[in-house]
């Protein structure tokens, strides 16, 4: 009998160079994938396969797939086997536990959260309506506001929820709820969000790759960034200019204020996504969600009996809802962050580096909407949020044995190290005549990588 043909090895140099458009490899435990075709089609979107291409993406892939996509890799093998492929002890006891949680059945059981908020949505849309339909009172009118606002942060958890995992009994079900809750009641398109998600979540607390932490000219968490970086998710430098130096300057002051009206900016980029070249899944439902929106709200607040209370309307249920957006910035502002492009080799620590819990009582989980468990959202992000609490002293006991960093603070302690990270960075934007930090103390904590 003939011998078999030997397997084909290639080096991590050899990988490392496959990883521009239209030649993208990828390693998964060891054997090479060619995705440079299924970039087009990936449910994930583009972003996640350009950010990784040319180096091992295991954890990735196993944190972000169910069991039945392994058996879709093997159209994508191109023959080559990674040579001297090694599991780091981190990534074994990472899988290790992944396995574990999927053999107690914890990512099919997803609770009573999605129900419970639905009601809790429905409960809230009614009574501000009802309440400006009805009353003539311009306080019932502004409560009915601060209402919508609260609703808009519930229709959030819930879009956040939809696109890591399937939150409904069918894929039909769940499409539906994200169209729902993203673009119909809430004006923000789904598609961008998970878009804007994902790539945050592959890239954790990259200045240059990661959407979350890219706020020029408002807000710089960094004196990296006075170096007009160029950003990979937005395909465009981000300018340190004269005007980004005076808003940055006083961006501890301005946190708040803008926070309040971040959405604006959550409507614009769902426009200029569903606007572009770019490829959108059924992006004509998704234009249909957004317009759905921009028809009932409107018309909602023009039953309002003047211009001064429909504008007080408006600002009030803004400003509540502003809370979310604050939320998002706690978990990873006051982070250790890095220049560069996301590494797949060391995916657990990048992800607790650059991520803080919020502690919580266990009756504000609604309030947070899991993200107070940020580690564990990362690290498992098709986890129901209904099982964070459960799983989070098995994380902090992993980050223990390998000396990781397991960062937690109260929603007050979290305010304060965010405004203190902004104050930090504010101060050194003030330095008109040189952009070098002074404090580079202050540099190399919040550096990693």
């Amino acid at each position: 009998m003939a011998d078999s043909a030997p397997r084909r090895s290639i080096s991590l140099e050899e990988l490392a160079a496959h990883n521009k458009p239209g030649d993208l490899w990828i390693s998964i435990q060891g054997k090479i994938y060619d995705v440079s075709e299924w970039i087009n089609d990936h449910p994930g979107g583009d972003l996640p396969l350009r950010d990784l291409a040319g180096q091992d993406a295991t954890d990735a892939f196993v944190a972000f797939h169910p069991a039945a996509a392994w058996q879709h890799l093997d159209r994508f093998f191109n023959g080559c086997y990674l040579r001297d492929y090694s599991v780091s002890e981190v990534s074994k006891d990472y899988r290790r536990l992944v396995s574990e949680f999927v053999k107690m059945g914890l990512y099919d059981k997803k609770g009573h959260v999605t129900l419970v908020s639905m009601w809790f949505i429905a409960l809230l849309f009614g009574a501000s309506v009802l309440g400006v339909l009805r009353s003539e009172s311009m306080w019932v009118h502004l409560l009915c506001g601060g209402m919508m606002g609260f609703l808009w942060i519930q229709s959030g958890w819930m879009g956040h929820d939809s696109g890591h995992y399937q939150i409904m009994s069918a894929p039909g079900l769940n499409r539906f709820a994200q169209v729902l809750t993203g673009n119909c009641l809430a004006g923000i398109s789904i598609a961008w969000w998970k878009r804007n998600h994902n790539a945050h979540h592959i890239a954790c607390n990259s200045l240059d790759f990661d959407p979350d932490l890219q706020h020029m000219p408002f807000f710089v968490v960094s004196s990296k960034f006075f170096g007009s970086l160029t950003s990979y998710y937005y395909e465009r430098k981000m300018n340190f200019d004269a005007v980004c130096r005076f808003l940055v300057s006083h961006q501890h002051w301005t946190f708040y204020p803008v926070m309040c009206f971040a959405r604006i900016n959550l409507f614009a980029q769902s426009f200029a996504l569903l606007l572009s070249k770019q490829k959108v899944p059924s992006r004509g439902q998704e234009m249909l969600g957004l317009l759905a929106y921009w028809v009932w709200y409107p018309l909602l607040v023009s039953c309002l009996p003047n211009w001064g209370e429909r504008i007080m309307f408006v600002m009030a249920s803004f400003a509540v809802t502003g809370i979310q957006h604050v939320q998002f910035c706690l978990n990873h502002f006051a982070s250790s962050v890095y220049v560069g492009p996301p590494s797949g080799n060391d995916w657990f620590e990048k992800q607790t580096a650059g991520t803080l819990n919020i502690q919580c009582s266990p009756w504000m989980d609604w309030f947070h909407g899991g993200l107070q468990f940020q580690i564990e959202h990362h690290l498992f992000p098709r986890l129901p949020r209904c099982h964070l609490r459960k799983i989070s002293p098995f994380v902090e006991e992993l980050c223990k044995k390998h000396s990781l960093p397991y960062n937690s603070a109260s929603f007050w302690k979290a305010n304060a190290m965010t405004i203190g990270t902004l104050r930090a960075a504010a101060l050194q934007a003030r330095d008109l005549a040189s952009p070098v930090p002074k404090n580079l103390v202050w540099e190399a904590v919040n550096t990693f990588g």
